[in-house]
């Protein structure tokens, strides 16, 4: 609801207003598209629930455990690798001695680690083509959070290709070989009923 400002006709005795009007409005929303390999990747839906706690909920950990070695983002932040690729990862970790690359509200370069939770509509290509883009690009870890089979997939840079080095689920705890500080425990990720 939107507050219409009331013209000199419906103002009341001595200018002031009689009463407020209110009405559906329509507001500008930005859309929501990531670039990859120079093609665009519109956003279809908004993320569900789970999806919003699981990153809630990774912001937490690595904020409990990492807060003072770098800087965690949520999505939506435009991360810039290139002009050809421009992604929002779910979400971001920048090691302190690596912030710099954050400028004019935007990051231009490689973050340490990227996590995409996996839905309907990004599945497919965080599988695919995002993870691919992020071992061209060198971001030393990625992980891939499944909600609905409550795991992670970590992956880790070597040689310059992506190896799977764990799948974990509740229960678990993931380590960053690439980022000391980080050490988080699934059960704390997942949230307690899926299904809201």
């Amino acid at each position: 609801m939107c507050a219409l400002k009331l013209g000199p006709e419906e103002r009341g005795k001595q200018g002031q207003p009689q009463k407020v009007k209110e009405q559906q409005g329509i507001y500008d929303v930005p859309e929501r598209y990531e670039i990859i390999g120079g093609i665009r990747y519109d956003f279809l839906a908004s993320p569900k629930y789970v999806h919003q706690k699981i990153s809630t909920n990774f912001h937490l950990a690595f904020h409990s455990t990492c807060a003072h070695e770098g800087e965690i983002l949520l999505a939506p932040m435009d991360v810039h690798l290139d002009e050809d690729n421009i992604v929002q990862p779910d979400v971001i970790y920048i090691a302190n001695e690596k912030l710099g690359m954050i400028h004019d509200g935007y990051i231009f370069g490689v973050p340490d680690l990227l996590v995409e939770i996996l839905s309907d509509s990004t599945g497919k290509r965080d599988k695919t083509i995002k993870k691919a883009t992020y071992e061209q690009f060198g971001v030393q870890e990625y992980w891939l959070v499944d909600p609905l089979y409550r795991t992670l997939d970590q992956f880790v840079l070597s040689g310059g290709k992506y190896h799977l080095t764990a799948t974990l689920t509740e229960g678990e705890k993931v380590v960053s070989p690439s980022i000391p500080c980080l050490s988080i425990e699934l059960n704390d990720i997942f949230p307690e009923d899926p299904k809201q």
